[in-house]
């Protein structure tokens, strides 16, 4: 049983079960059970309102579950907050871009660096002190293909830039599971073509989990896709099963199939 136990760990980075959030009496998520595999890209879907971003504060410590247990790496989080879970390794990007808007591209990824300093919130200290990040705020800049905008005030960024500047700020923080909500909304085509070959780029040795609308980019880039409504599990399996999936179109389509 051991054994068994072990190898189940090293296989899924993440498992939720009887995973369940109750507001005022409404069931917003109800016994979600996720596995999701290590090195795997795996998308969360459904309609408006099924409970994909209230499973996403679960997991980040948020919101905390009415019942069930989050297993991350083998251990149970349940209990601990959203401090505890990041420096654990799961990081979490958001649907409104979350950058400061009057530094540098280079200075944000300066400042995401600098959280994983003991001085972290020394800030009455000189700015120099930071230049020695300035390496690997580089690597990191040229891993999302922003290097040459490294001088560049972030206001001044395409929406599309914005969106990989968060993702090189996600990275700096040297995460295991990265965690992207909606990391395509509100994006042009070319832009959303962009972040798809960024994020295909960045999962290696990374495990991602994302809630996309944008099927056509989940089908692009996820090896397993769960398919939320209602705050509860509908299906699963890679998008081929999924998309052929009677319940899933219905849930989608609003007739039934």
């Amino acid at each position: 049983m051991m054994t068994q136990a072990i190898q189940m760990t090293q296989e899924f980075i993440l498992e939720t079960r009887g995973l369940s959030k109750e507001f005022l009496g409404f069931n917003a998520v109800s016994d979600v059970n996720l596995r999701i595999r290590r090195g795997s890209i795996h998308a969360l879907i459904g309609p408006n309102g099924a409970g994909k971003t209230t499973v996403f504060n679960l997991l980040t410590k948020f919101h905390s579950p009415s019942l069930g247990n989050i297993f991350f790496n083998g251990a149970d989080i349940t209990g601990e907050n959203q401090i505890q879970v990041a420096r654990r390794g799961m990081i979490r990007s958001f649907q409104i871009s979350a950058t400061f808007s009057h530094l540098t591209v280079m200075e944000n990824v300066r400042v995401a660096l600098q959280r994983t300093r003991a001085d972290a919130f020394n800030f009455w200290s000189s700015e120099k002190r930071l230049n020695v990040l300035n390496d690997r705020a580089m690597e990191l800049l040229a891993e999302v293909d922003l290097a040459e905008f490294a001088d560049t005030v972030t206001v001044e960024m395409p929406y599309g830039r914005k969106r990989a500047l968060e993702i090189a700020t996600t990275l700096a923080l040297n995460p295991d599971l990265m965690l992207l909500d909606e990391p395509t909304q509100g994006m042009g085509h070319e832009d959303v073509g962009r972040i798809v070959e960024l994020i295909r780029k960045v999962s290696a040795n990374r495990t991602i989990l994302m809630v996309e609308h944008n099927l056509s980019v989940v089908e692009s880039l996820c090896n397993t896709i769960t398919v939320l409504q209602r705050g509860s599990v509908l299906a699963e399996g890679d998008y081929a099963t999924v998309s052929k999936d009677p319940r899933v179109l219905e849930a989608y389509v609003g007739v039934e199939v």
